[in-house]
C-alpha cells in the first residue's frame, strides 16, 4: 500500500481524501494542517496532525500530496516539505514554474526525495496535450482555452485582497477566437484577445471598492493582461449563484504538413463538474508515480512531462499493453 499524507484540507484537500479512497493501491495516514487539529474532522476517519509537527511523521509517510495556494503558500511549502518526503503539488502560476521547479529541485536533492509539481489539468494534463501536439505536428501553432469556469487560484489571489472576505474569479473564452482556432485559421491572439475574467466579490464592510478593484485588475501574472469585470455581491449572493466549482477547457493544435498543403486540427478538452476534485484525483495518480519512481532511485523534481503515463495507473505493465494498446 501507498501511504499517502495530504497537507491542506481545503477544497483540494478534501477532494485528494476522496480520490485516494478509490484507489486500492493507497491509503490515508493523515491530514496535516496550520489550523488546531482537534477542529478537523476528516471524512475519510483519518487522524489530523498539525503540520508544525510533520517531520515527527517523516517515517510513515511514502508521498505528501501539498494543497495549498500557489500565490503564497505552495512557494514555501513544498520545497520546505520536500526536504523530508516526497510531495506532489498543484502550483499553477506558469510564469514562475521555473523557479519553483528549482527550489524544489535543490530540496529534494538534498533531502533525497522527490517532487512532482505543477500538478493538474493546467499545468498537467494540458502540458502533455500541448507536448504531443507540437511533437507531431512541428508545423503548427498552439492554442490553450480555459473555462468557462471558476479558477481556484485566481480566486484564492483576490482573497488575499485586504478587504476581501470571499470571492470566485470565472475565466471566460472569447468564443470568436475558438471558432477561428478550431476552423483552422491559425490566428495570433493576445491573452486578451483569448479570455476574459470575471471576478464576484464579497468586500468587508467599510473597505475601499476602488481600491480592491483597482489591485485585482492590475495583479500581474493574475489579472493584468485580461479585461476584467468586478463585481460586487453579498456573501448570500455568492452562496447563491456561485457555490459551485465547475470548470474546464480545450487544448488545440493547429498544423500543417506537405509543405502546407493539409491542414490538422487535434484537439483535447475537459468539462468538469468539480475543479478541485479533478484536479486532486490527477495530483493522487501522479503521487503513485513519484513513489514509483523514488523506489528506482530517482530524486529531485519532475513534471508531467518527466513520469512515464505507465507509472500512473495502478495496473501492470501486462495489464495495461493488454487493455489499452
Amino acid at each position: 500500500m501507498i501511504r499517502v499524507a495530504i497537507a491542506g484540507y481545503g477544497n483540494l484537500g478534501r477532494g485528494v481524501e476522496h480520490a485516494v479512497a478509490q484507489n486500492p493501491d493507497m491509503t490515508l495516514v493523515g491530514v496535516f494542517t496550520r489550523r488546531d487539529p482537534a477542529t478537523l474532522k476528516p471524512a475519510s476517519g483519518a487522524p489530523a496532525f498539525s503540520l508544525a509537527d510533520v517531520a515527527a511523521h517523516k517515517n510513515d509517510i511514502d508521498v505528501m500530496i501539498v494543497c495549498g495556494g500557489s500565490a503564497t503558500d505552495l512557494p514555501k511549502q513544498t520545497p520546505a516539505l520536500a526536504a523530508d518526503f516526497c510531495v506532489v503539488d498543484s502550483f499553477d502560476t506558469h510564469a514562475n514554474i521555473p523557479a519553483h521547479f528549482a527550489a524544489v529541485d535543490e530540496a529534494a536533492k538534498a533531502g533525497g526525495t522527490l517532487g512532482a509539481i505543477s500538478v493538474g489539468w493546467d499545468p498537467g494534463l494540458f502540458s502533455l496535450a500541448r507536448a504531443y501536439g507540437g511533437a507531431i505536428l512541428p508545423d503548427g501553432a498552439d492554442y490553450t482555452f480555459w473555462g468557462r469556469g471558476v479558477s481556484q487560484g485566481h480566486s484564492d489571489a483576490i482573497r488575499r485582497i485586504d478587504g476581501v472576505v470571499d470571492a470566485r474569479q470565472y475565466t471566460v473564452p472569447v468564443e470568436s477566437a475558438v471558432e477561428a482556432v478550431r476552423a483552422g485559421k491559425n490566428p495570433t491572439l493576445t491573452a486578451r484577445q483569448k479570455h476574459t475574467r470575471e471576478c464576484y466579490v464579497v468586500a468587508a464592510e467599510g473597505a475601499d471598492l476602488a481600491r480592491i478593484e483597482r489591485e485585482i485588475k492590475e495583479m500581474p501574472n493574475y489579472f493584468a493582461d485580461y479585461d476584467t469585470t468586478v463585481n460586487f455581491i453579498s456573501q448570500e449572493e455568492l452562496k447563491r449563484d456561485h457555490a459551485g466549482i465547475p470548470h474546464g477547457g480545450s487544448v488545440i493544435r493547429s498544423g500543417k504538413t506537405a509543405g502546407g498543403a493539409n491542414t490538422h486540427v487535434v484537439e483535447f478538452s475537459l468539462k468538469l463538474d468539480s475543479n478541485p476534485e479533478f484536479t486532486s484525483s490527477v495530483l493522487v495518480a501522479v503521487a503513485r508515480a513519484v513513489v514509483r519512481l523514488h523506489n528506482e532511485g530517482k530524486t529531485g523534481c519532475v513534471t508531467v512531462l518527466d513520469i512515464p503515463p505507465a507509472y500512473l495507473s495502478a495496473k501492470s505493465g501486462e495489464e495495461l499493453r493488454k487493455t489499452l494498446l
